[in-house]
């Protein structure tokens, strides 16, 4: 079970922490990635990160967002910064299965979202 937390609303220009918790099993040996859906659109890769801390981002993001992991703590962050009203959406991690980072059929064992608003 993956469980997103750390959304809420922030205004331009500011910061917010994701955090996805694991919990049932560890995903340690998995890579892992964050994907967001804005309202009336189809969801998106944001960033993801390989077991072994490679890492892998959207050009949307590049430079203001960053992906870590804690697999001490079966945790994946995603550091969010010099948000933009266009990051409005519904941040939600998974767990990639297949052999590509940025295809979203290619993950498995989704968390329940959690929301960022930002305004302008």
């Amino acid at each position: 079970q993956l469980v997103e937390s750390g959304g809420g609303l922030v205004q331009a220009g500011g910061s917010l922490r994701l955090s996805c918790a694991a919990s049932g099993r560890t995903f340690s040996s998995y890579a892992m990635g964050w994907f967001r859906q804005a309202p009336g659109k189809e969801r998106e890769f944001v960033a993801a990160i390989s077991w072994s801390i490679s890492t892998y981002c959207a050009d949307s993001v590049k430079g203001r967002f960053t992906i870590s992991r804690d697999n001490a703590k079966n945790t994946v962050y995603l550091q969010m910064s010099s948000l933009k009203p266009e990051d409005t959406a519904v941040y939600y991690c998974a767990v990639r299965r297949g052999s590509n980072y940025f295809a979203i059929n290619d993950y498995d064992y989704w968390g329940q979202g959690t929301l960022v608003t930002v305004s302008s």
